[in-house]
């Protein structure tokens, strides 16, 4: 086959037999079995032969032509500050699983069990544990090491009788906050969207992925629901109001507890919204990051040591010299 094509910046055209396959993948001149490869340029791209690959192509050329499905691995150095992973103990860290909650939000199981809580010694021993149906996330039974838990998840251990809730701390890391059994029946979920289905079933979607059909029509978005999980239902709603408590879930306050003061409205920006703490210090985040944990300055969950109350350095300073001074 002869085809006309222009050779480099120079305007003669030079007829040689091509391998449309060839300049489909390289695209560039080249000469295999004797046979001279020249670039398209008097063609449009979108007129070469879709996924022709030569037999010669090497895994480099298929990379920037084909997808190579979802990533498995995740490094150690690239994973979240909030697991708390050191350096030094190995090159990889766990891969969460899709799940409900996104990479860098969530928290695997296997660093729960093997890290936090000091239960197994290695992934071999966590992956035990878990196919042996004693962990349950939110009343279901999770077999999936990997599975990503994250803020408000309840876990609970049956064999021990333990049950956990995920919270931050002031520093924004994962708090593991033990918890009674009567607390460890619900969770609170926040109002990510209110939209009406199909068949005209009015639905809410929360912050960990459910959606809720025919909840209270006064819900609305950013409001918080108390969803009990035995039952699979709605028992009470706090709105996003001044007064009400809240938990920061993300940027620098993350982890910080206070009552809602004002809320700025933006046009064609970020809302952002005051709180104050316990101390009576005022911050501002946006209102992406605010969630409503209970209804006036009264929480509906327990809170971690600190009651969401970030102190300054110095404050810090004081208070280890006086558990020093104590233990002394």
């Amino acid at each position: 086959m002869s085809v006309r094509y222009c050779f480099s910046s120079c305007e003669r055209l030079v007829c040689a037999r091509v391998r449309t396959d060839h300049l489909a993948v390289y695209g560039k001149p080249c000469v295999i079995r004797s046979v001279v490869c020249l670039p398209y340029c008097t063609r449009p791209k979108s007129r070469l032969p879709p996924n022709l690959v030569d037999p010669y192509t090497t895994p480099s050329d298929l990379k920037n032509i084909m997808g190579r499905g979802p990533k498995k691995h995740l490094k150690r150095l690239a994973a979240p500050s909030s697991w708390m992973l050191d350096k030094l103990s190995g090159t990889y860290a766990p891969r969460p699983s899709p799940g409900p909650h996104k990479l860098r939000e969530c928290l695997p199981l296997t660093i729960f069990l093997r890290n936090r809580l000091k239960y197994a010694l290695t992934g071999r021993e966590v992956t035990a544990i878990v196919k042996q149906r004693l962990i349950k996330i939110d009343g279901k039974v999770r077999t999936d090491e990997t599975y990503p838990t994250g803020f408000q998840d309840v876990i609970t251990i049956e064999k021990s009788g333990e049950h956990f809730r995920l919270l931050y701390d002031v520093k924004g890391r994962f708090a593991i906050h033990r918890i009674t059994p009567e607390e460890a029946s619900y969770k609170l979920l926040k109002v990510r969207k209110v939209a009406v289905g199909s068949k005209g079933v009015p639905h809410i979607v929360t912050h960990d992925g459910r959606t809720i059909r025919y909840p209270d029509p006064a819900i609305k978005t950013n409001d918080t629901v108390k969803f009990d999980f035995e039952q699979n239902k709605i028992i009470d709603f706090v709105h996003f109001d001044t007064g009400n408590i809240v938990m920061i879930t993300g940027g620098r306050n993350m982890g910080r507890a206070g009552v809602i003061v004002h809320r700025e409205k933006h046009m064609g920006g970020f809302d952002m919204v005051h709180v104050k703490d316990s101390l009576d210090r005022t911050f501002a985040t946006r209102i992406d990051n605010i969630f409503v944990i209970g209804e006036g300055p009264k929480a509906w969950v327990s809170l971690p040591k600190g009651k969401g109350t970030k102190l300054t350095i110095a404050e810090e300073r004081d208070m280890h010299r006086k558990q020093r001074a104590a233990q002394a």
